[in-house]
């Protein structure tokens, strides 16, 4: 901002005229006071970019109004330039040691005093473009170091998510994450669409978030509105309703921040959701498997009651023909016929007792195989 308000402070009128009327030409607001007590009494409320202030001054001199002006925050980045009849090398030296910019002799002329003015002008200038690349630089390290603790904070609740293995805990992690960043969030997760989970800082969503949820989770990627974002993924919708405004460039920042962390929260919920569908189809094939077991061993149990029943048949058949035949009057033939029959039985029952046998291996095949899918 180029120089445009001057203050003037001399006890002699006749040196204030002679200011004046340099200046009058000029496009500068001046000010003029007669003493170093009322310099100092309106100096904040004027705020003058350069003061033109007399050395030899009753009450208070050029050099005590310089320190207090330089020891008070709010004025010390005045330039003061001392006016004085006399420019001796330890005046100058004075002057500079108490935190004047510049000095100039009385009588002056008026070429000179503009001519020192104009070099005023330029430093005030240049030193608010250094100011301003100051700021800039601040601003950008301030930036660079914000973000460098805000990516920290993702890769560590990146690093914790891998861990958990529930929807809930999920969302709780979400949640906490967007506390450390100072936002206000509800977030939706869809895993179950006919009964979706809800999370918020205070830990319920109100019912017009969860009606907003519904009716925009189809709507697009990203909605903006006033201070609040609303950001869709496929399985999960997230609410922030403390956007910072007030800071374009950390706007931004979180914004990033925030469809980046919805988007690995979601590759996660997923997992989980991939992780509890096979632990579902894990356990239904274990009761299929041990349904199947216990079916087996039933048959097994039946097969073996049948042997030993028929066992039980032949042996008594067996007794009763040895006690009975030789009694019944029966010829050779007719005992030789009668042994050969019930010998064709018990060689009937031997083979399907092999064939029952057969059947039992290979039960047992299947039942080994079982136990190692059960072990699974």
């Amino acid at each position: 901002m180029p120089l445009t308000r001057i203050l003037a402070v001399d006890d002699e009128p006749f040196n204030l005229e002679i200011i004046e009327e340099i200046l009058l030409d000029l496009d500068f607001e001046l000010k003029m006071v007669s003493s170093g007590p009322e310099c100092l009494s309106i100096v904040e409320e004027f705020a003058p970019q350069v003061i033109l202030l007399d050395v030899s001054m009753p009450q208070m001199n050029g050099y005590e109004v310089c320190r207090k002006l330089k020891a008070n925050p709010s004025t010390a980045n005045i330039i003061v330039m001392f006016v004085s009849a006399r420019g001796t090398v330890e005046e100058r030296m004075e002057g500079y040691a108490v935190g004047a910019e510049d000095y100039i002799v009385k009588p002056f002329g008026q070429d000179e005093l503009k001519s020192k003015l104009k070099i005023l002008n330029q430093v005030l200038i240049e030193k608010e473009s250094l100011e301003q690349q100051v700021e800039e630089a601040t601003s950008t390290a301030f930036n660079a170091m914000a973000n460098s603790s805000e990516m920290g904070q993702i890769v560590n609740y990146i690093e914790s998510i891998g861990m958990i293995n529930n929807t809930k805990a999920l969302g709780e992690a979400l949640v906490h994450c967007l506390r450390s960043f100072d936002l206000q969030s509800n977030v939706e997760f869809r895993a179950n669409i006919d009964a979706p989970d809800h999370f918020a800082l205070n830990g319920t969503c109100s019912p017009i978030v969860i009606e907003l949820f519904d009716m925009l989770k189809n709507k697009g990627r990203l909605h903006e509105f006033s201070h609040r974002i609303l950001v869709n993924y496929e399985l999960i919708s997230l609410l922030i309703l403390n956007m910072p405004d007030h800071d374009p460039d950390k706007h931004g920042r979180i914004r990033d921040h925030v469809c980046f962390i919805v988007s690995v929260t979601e590759q996660q919920l997923r997992a989980i959701m991939t992780r509890e569908a096979l632990q579902s189809q894990q356990t239904k094939l274990n009761d299929a498997i041990t349904m199947v077991n216990s079916k087996f061993h039933g048959l097994i149990e039946l097969l073996n009651e049948n042997r030993q029943s028929n066992e039980a048949v032949f042996k008594r058949l067996q007794e009763e023909l040895e006690q009975r035949i030789p009694s019944m009057g029966l010829d050779e033939d007719q005992e030789v016929f009668i042994y050969q029959k019930v010998d064709q039985a018990i060689q009937k029952s031997v083979a399907r007792e092999e064939s029952v046998q057969g059947v039992k291996a290979a039960f047992h095949e299947i039942e080994q195989d079982l136990s190692i899918l059960l072990k699974k």
